[in-house]
């Protein structure tokens, strides 16, 4: 029989419990990289995080015969909801071990959970904000996951989702490529070249980190707008915005990103490009020490592999050569990086099919397909 139990985040031993069960189930995994504790805990922090703000969450564990073997999350997004004017609550953090009734338990208890607050479908995995990352693997189970940016799973995952009956909802491609295999065709740089001589849109880099962040709230704003029209969209609060800032943008490395502006002077189009630092995130289990910050600015310098894991431009611009030179700057960033030998193009929605097969055309392949699932409960 399982037995399902609402975890007490006010109690640190029940939440360590809800993040530690994902560790020891994937303990061993090669292609598996530890997310960060602290990061996990703050999702569960309702006086921390900023989702709390508007919406409200609350987290489930499943035992068995006195054995921890499940956990899951259920959200409830105001903002978005009343955004798309829908109904909708999400999964997240869901993890069992390969048993149908398990799994079942946990599902239901969402169900449930969202039932109660009104709620007529639930989707998931999401999370409680725009750089969670989005569905279940479903493809590329051979290749390490990239960080923490897109989940990483067993392929059991994809059954015990459809066994209950959730269906597709919309699916995240990322995309593989090696950098010399990076090219941009002729059409493309012929409408950079134009674009260039009307002189309304310019590609800038920042050399020091100081004149980046003067700007840090801009390029937030815009990361945020720049997919208004996406699916997963949802109007970011004023602490959201900051938590943005604050767990993306300040990480960045300023030279590997790329920025377009106009001739007002604002920010209009982005292209961040991260280090991949899984191998060293694996050395350390989750665990943020000085000896994990050592081991990843060392990583910066050893690694090979890079992700692309913010690009995009306000909609204006899109048939005005915006994406042309957002696609020259990426060939550009490539050149001044030659440490860099494989890249990822990580989680494109697959309803962006124009710039997936700009993508293609570049040089890019699926590598992997996160799965993003519905189902209608009420």
């Amino acid at each position: 029989m399982i037995e399902i139990k609402l975890v007490n985040t006010e109690d640190k031993r029940q939440v360590k419990q809800f993040v530690q069960f994902h560790f020891d189930l994937y303990k061993g995994a090669p292609n598996w990289v530890p997310p960060f504790r602290n990061d996990i805990e703050t999702m569960l922090n309702k006086k921390k995080h900023p989702y709390y703000e508007h919406s409200e969450a609350d987290f489930f564990t499943a035992w068995k015969d006195g054995k921890l073997v499940g956990r899951i999350a259920a959200l409830m997004n105001n903002s978005f909801n009343q955004y798309h004017q829908e109904k909708t609550a999400n999964l997240f953090l869901f993890d069992s071990i390969d048993d149908q009734e398990v799994a079942d338990a946990l599902f239901n208890a969402a169900s449930d959970w969202a039932l109660a607050r009104g709620m007529t479908e639930l989707i998931g995995p999401k999370g409680f904000s725009l750089f969670d990352g989005y569905g279940v693997l479903v493809e590329g189970y051979e290749y390490r996951q990239m960080m923490n940016m897109a989940a990483y799973n067993f392929p059991y995952y994809q059954a015990l989702y459809e066994n209950f009956g959730f269906e597709k909802c919309n699916e995240f491609v990322s995309m593989g490529f090696k950098t010399k295999d990076f090219e941009v065709p002729e059409k493309v740089q012929k409408v950079t070249e134009l674009v260039k001589k009307r002189g309304k849109l310019k590609v800038i880099t920042y050399q020091s980190r100081r004149e980046f962040l003067k700007r840090k709230e801009m390029i937030a704003a815009l990361y945020a707008k720049a997919f208004e029209n996406n699916w997963e969209y949802f109007p970011l609060s004023m602490s959201e915005m900051q938590f943005l800032i604050d767990n993306v943008i300040k990480l960045v490395d300023p030279k590997l990103v790329k920025l377009i502006e106009d001739d007002a002077g604002e920010i209009v189009g982005f292209l961040v490009t991260f280090p991949d630092l899984s191998a060293a995130m694996q050395r350390h289990n989750g665990k943020i020490t000085p000896l994990l910050l050592i081991d990843l600015l060392l990583e910066t310098k050893r690694t090979k592999r890079m992700t692309l894991n913010g690009f995009g431009i306000l909609e204006k611009y899109h048939g005005r050569g915006g994406n042309a030179l957002l696609y020259t700057a990426m060939k550009e960033l490539l050149e001044e990086f030659p440490q860099y030998e494989d890249a990822e193009a990580t989680q494109m929605a697959e309803t962006a099919k124009e710039v997936r097969l700009e993508m293609k055309a570049l040089g890019l392949n699926t590598s992997k397909r996160h799965r993003v699932y519905r189902k209608v409960i009420g």
